[in-house]
């Protein structure tokens, strides 16, 4: 089923993608891993300013040691050609690994913390560039300021539309010299979405619960939670769509049964297990009254996957095939 939906999505793509990337790499254009070689000379003319987290950052010259915090933000660096810029990273405890094409790449990949980074860690890595995921940020976590005290460019991972991801990852190609291919990688996921976007045209919307944790309640994502976007463009509509004070919050038991979902999109990492929280839906007295738990419509998908990152197409196809699944028959 999985297969042949994406074949409909590859065969819809093959004339966009031509045009999106004007040329198709050669084998000498490739490293190793697979991954496109990194220009022999930075494109970019430094220093130069960019915007980002609502303050303004100067670049003088291309980093050459780099700290990703955040499974999302690894990957977006694997996947641009940059593996050999990490040399550490976070929040692995978030992630199933990556993605089948990338799994080479990420042998021996330098780990600065299994979960959350440390501060000591972050300023002992001698890392000259951090590309981190918001939650690794402010409050009780890392200190923006102190760590530009010690000659780290920080870049947050903070994006909540497409627009804000793109031009993220259009800003890391001019940070690194790769304006070309960071274009190309964008058009790609402009195209592949557009696609799923074509495919399910006219269909019902599928009213989903994003289920994180249950603890006293349904820890789930709100509208303003880049999740919340990629469901909208896989042909679903987030349950607590209209709750935007934060991005992250608790629902009663009761006010998910009175929405009534259709689905529940339960997110996949180290623990508890998909199976481990089935099981706790299953027991709840409430939510076990959902018409959707009685008939077992579960699907799954990785934390980081849902994400700002390098997997907005991705995402968005698979979340398609679960909200759709006779589409791909």
């Amino acid at each position: 089923m999985r297969k042949k939906f994406l074949q409909i999505i590859a065969c819809m793509l093959t004339v966009a993608l031509l045009t999106a990337c004007g040329k198709i790499e050669s084998a000498a254009d490739l490293n190793q891993e697979g991954q496109p070689q990194e220009n022999q000379e930075d494109s970019g003319v430094y220093p130069f300013t960019l915007e980002n987290y609502g303050r303004k950052i100067t670049v003088n010259q291309k980093p050459q040691k780099v700290l990703t915090l955040g499974p999302n933000c690894t990957e977006l660096f694997v996947a641009l050609g940059l593996r050999d810029s990490i040399v550490g990273t976070s929040l692995a405890n978030h992630s199933r690994g990556p993605l089948a094409e990338y799994e080479e790449a990420y042998q021996d990949m330098p780990q600065l913390n299994y979960g959350s980074a440390t501060r000591e860690a972050v300023i002992s890595s001698g890392a000259d560039f951090i590309y981190g995921l918001d939650w690794e940020f402010g409050d009780s976590a890392l200190d923006i300021e102190e760590l530009e005290s010690y000659g780290m460019t920080v870049y947050v991972n903070s994006a909540v539309t497409l627009k804000q991801q793109y031009q993220e990852i259009l800003d890391l190609g001019k940070i690194f010299g790769i304006e070309e291919r960071a274009e190309a990688y964008v058009e790609d996921q402009k195209a592949r979405i557009q696609a799923v976007r074509e495919h399910i045209a006219g269909k019902e919307p599928v009213k989903v619960l994003v289920y994180d944790s249950g603890n006293n309640g349904v820890f789930t994502c709100s509208g303003t939670n880049f999740e919340s976007l990629l469901i909208e463009l896989a042909g679903g509509e987030n349950l607590f769509d209209d709750l935007e004070e934060k991005q992250w919050m608790t629902v009663s038991y009761e006010e998910v049964l009175a929405r009534e979902p259709d689905l529940i999109l339960i997110h996949d990492y180290d623990s508890p297990s998909v199976e481990e929280k089935i099981a706790e839906i299953k027991a709840n007295d409430t939510l076990a009254q959902l018409e959707c738990v009685k008939e077992e419509r579960f699907a799954t998908i990785p934390l980081e996957s849902v994400l700002p990152g390098d997997r907005m197409a991705y995402t968005v196809e698979r979340l398609a095939e679960a909200f759709y699944p006779e589409m791909g028959e």
